[in-house]
């Protein structure tokens, strides 16, 4: 093991003995390279003779740069062209912890770890991944869930899906089934993986304030029984709840301080809430009751560290446009616009389920009060059929997902909804 590795390791075993447990083999050997080129780098930052840079410089100083592309880009070159760093750009990463306290007053001044820059949520659920999971290691999560969890912790770590009914009943006024995951949390072994991601994908779902609590409960419970438990909340949809009573706030705000038994692991993006789906900027954010500050930053250098070995960094250009956009005064209002024109569809779905309940002789939605989908269990029939029904006869298109249709309702305009179900209620006859 690389002695870098090691020291890390140490510093875990004094001051962050949960998060050594929780850490896969792979996890313990990862790294930040502080030393050798890294560090060299440095040593020579603000000389007058630097040949220590791997980039190419105009005779200025300034990053070597085509004019083609130079010239559609209205940030300062060093901003664009030149490589950030491994942990991301330092001033979004210290904007993106305030956002997070912001956005989850409950979180207060636990301490958080500086985010790490990664590139969006997928690659952030995978550093996770490789850090914390090891062949054969359980997932637990609702039976309901976005399916390339399966190439980003199955395929490449070995993880096993533990997988638990999502509710505790059929129809849209099911709730959360807390028991289910109770007991999944509860069954033998002392390391636990749980995933969590609310808004849900694919079922818009997110627990109502109640449910959360005993969300809570159930981990504290299964922590206080001896049971060391990592909390991967996956935040990809984070903000879009457009119903009243329903949690608001990731649940990493309470797992942050929650018992020295748990660690709290948070991903989350730009993608969706800020609606740049191209950029690929993400983030990995740790905490824990029972980490120092300095364990703490031994989590940020292993994640940083896998960064740095899987894709070097993430988007320079990309990270300074978000930090740009935070800055502008128009944000706060374009932020409410579109939040706005998705809880206009969610609620236009609403009413057209409302308006005609004969729909429930072929399809049942499941709940859902958040994010950008909706799905629905077709009452005969087989989901993959309904989807080419749709496709062949009515110009509409959906995912089947085994007896569930799924509904993204946040790309279609408000005026095709009522097209999109009546569509979806003859495709269920005809089939």
């Amino acid at each position: 093991m690389n002695p870098q590795a090691a020291e890390l390791n140490a510093i875990l075993e004094t001051e962050g003995a949960a998060a050594l447990k929780l850490l896969s083999e792979k996890g313990k050997r990862i790294f930040f390279p502080r030393k050798g080129l890294v560090a060299q780098g440095l040593d020579a930052k603000g000389k007058s003779i630097n040949a220590s840079i791997g980039e190419a410089k105009e005779d200025d100083g300034s990053p070597l740069r085509l004019s083609p592309l130079a010239d559609r880009v209205k940030l300062p070159p060093a901003d664009a062209f030149s490589y950030a760093p491994s942990f991301g750009k330092p001033a979004l990463r210290d904007r993106w912890a305030a956002m997070i306290r912001e956005k989850n007053p409950t979180l207060g001044q636990t301490p958080i770890s500086r985010p790490v820059a990664t590139n969006a949520l997928t690659h952030g659920l995978s550093v996770a991944g490789y850090l914390f999971v090891d062949d054969g290691d359980e997932i637990i999560l609702p039976r309901h869930y976005w399916g390339n969890y399966r190439l980003v912790f199955s395929e490449p770590y070995g993880a096993v899906m533990r997988t638990f009914e999502t509710f505790d009943g059929e129809g849209p006024d099911a709730g959360f089934n807390v028991a289910a995951f109770s007991e999944a949390l509860m069954s033998d072994g002392d390391k636990k993986i749980v995933l969590l991601n609310f808004p849900n994908n694919p079922t818009g779902y997110t627990p109502t304030v109640e449910e959360a609590d005993a969300i809570i409960g159930v981990v504290e419970k299964a922590a206080q029984a001896g049971k060391t438990v990592l909390v991967i909340t996956d935040d990809a949809y984070f903000g879009l709840v457009f119903r009243e009573g329903i949690a608001v706030e990731s649940p990493f705000a309470r797992f942050a301080s929650l018992h020295e038994n748990v660690v709290a692991c948070k991903v989350d993006g730009a993608t969706k809430e800020d609606y740049v789906w191209g950029f690929r900027v993400g983030f990995i954010t740790f905490a824990g009751i029972g980490l120092s500050g300095k364990a703490i930053a031994a989590l940020e250098d292993k994640a940083a560290g896998r960064v740095r070995g899987s894709i070097s960094n993430d988007s320079h250009l990309a990270q300074s446009l978000l930090l740009a956009a935070y800055d502008d005064p128009a944000y706060p209002g374009e932020k409410k616009r579109a939040f706005g024109l998705l809880k206009a569809r969610h609620d236009a779905v609403d009413a057209e389920l409302r308006n005609h309940p004969e729909y429930a002789e072929r399809f049942v939605a499941l709940p859902y009060n958040s994010g950008y989908f909706m799905c629905v269990k077709v009452a005969k029939g087989d989901a993959e059929a309904v989807r080419q029904r749709l496709l062949d006869a009515y110009d509409t298109g959906v995912i089947a997902l085994d007896d569930l249709v799924r509904v993204a309702y946040s790309s279609l305009p408000e005026h095709q909804i009522p097209r999109l179900f009546a569509n979806l209620y003859k495709a269920c006859g005809d089939v």
